[in-house]
């Protein structure tokens, strides 16, 4: 394992993967800053990024590498990369294709809020919730 210092101060891409050979990314539009969607993304994933500057994933649920709109056709070219101070989480600044980056067909996965202060249930509030794509037309099943 490498010397913290190393990790925290070095030059050197030094990611920290957890226990599932994974590190979070944040994604956010390099125009707006708007957070755009949260993903992980495996060694393969991390590298293909770094070398066709196209945003590449790894999909905890169906267990496979994909390229950031190889269905949709919604594509994140990659106009900033860093890592946070120990290396485990990516921060990808990116310029989005297509009218939106989740797949529920809004322009950001972060379309709900949560109110605060709340001491029982909690009940979600729909923000910046508009529909800007369908996703039946999007991601058509093969």
């Amino acid at each position: 394992m490498a010397a913290s210092a190393e990790v925290e101060e070095g030059l050197t891409l030094l990611p920290k993967f957890d226990a599932d050979g994974l590190v979070t990314a944040v994604v956010t539009d390099a125009a707006t800053g708007e957070v755009l969607m949260v993903a992980h993304m495996n060694d393969e994933a991390l590298r293909k990024t770094i070398a066709t500057g196209d945003a590449h994933y790894f999909s905890r649920s169906r267990k496979k590498l994909w390229r950031k709109g190889e269905e949709s056709g919604h594509t994140q070219r990659v106009i900033d990369m860093r890592v946070d101070c120990d290396q485990d989480a990516v921060w990808l600044r990116v310029e989005q294709s297509g009218p939106g980056a989740c797949h529920t067909g809004r322009k950001s996965c972060f379309y709900r809020s949560v109110p605060l202060g709340q001491t029982s249930s909690v009940t979600l509030q729909f923000q910046d919730a508009d529909m800007a794509f369908d996703p039946s037309q999007a991601y058509r099943k093969a």
